[in-house]
């Protein structure tokens, strides 16, 4: 995920200090069933979409510009499926986070999926029953995007 300017300037007056920051994952499906992802310039793993929102945008405004930056995807985010804090990082340059997590389920409405900048390697689209090695972060969300229950909220029993 690039850095956006704004933190960028935060960094300049604060240094390595934890910064809590909001992100927007997105799971998008075709009509055919399938999850797109992407495979990161940074790590080169495979994992679902998403970025940090720009000052005063939206989460759902957020979803739609960081897929088509990402894959050339125009997409309709459907509905919330989880809001969760994640667990402090600390990036090699020695910058830490704390994300507060906003996934969205998405629907793909148009574009080819294609590398469309410089943070992914290789876009596609999988089939559920044929994804690629990925992380927990991102089969989980897979998971409760194909299910219709209600967003799930970390530090609340809820029944799924």
């Amino acid at each position: 995920m690039a850095t956006p300017d704004f933190i960028r300037d935060l960094r300049a007056g604060i240094g390595h200090q934890l910064l809590w920051l909001p992100g927007v994952s997105a799971v998008v499906f075709d009509d055919r069933g399938r999850v797109l992802l992407g495979r990161r310039a940074d790590n080169g793993m495979w994992s679902i979409i998403g970025g940090i929102p720009e000052p005063g945008e939206q989460p759902a405004e957020t979803a739609v510009r960081e897929v088509f930056e990402e894959t050339a995807v125009h997409v309709v985010p459907e509905r919330v499926i989880l809001v969760e804090a994640l667990q402090r990082v600390r990036y090699p340059n020695g910058d830490a986070c704390q994300f507060m997590d906003v996934s969205l389920r998405c629907r793909a409405v148009g574009g080819e999926a294609a590398v469309n900048d410089d943070e992914s390697l290789e876009v596609g689209w999988f089939a559920l029953d044929a994804l690629p090695r990925l992380e927990e972060f991102s089969v989980a969300r897979i998971k409760m995007a194909m299910d219709d229950g209600p967003a799930w909220f970390a530090g609340i029993e809820q029944e799924r």
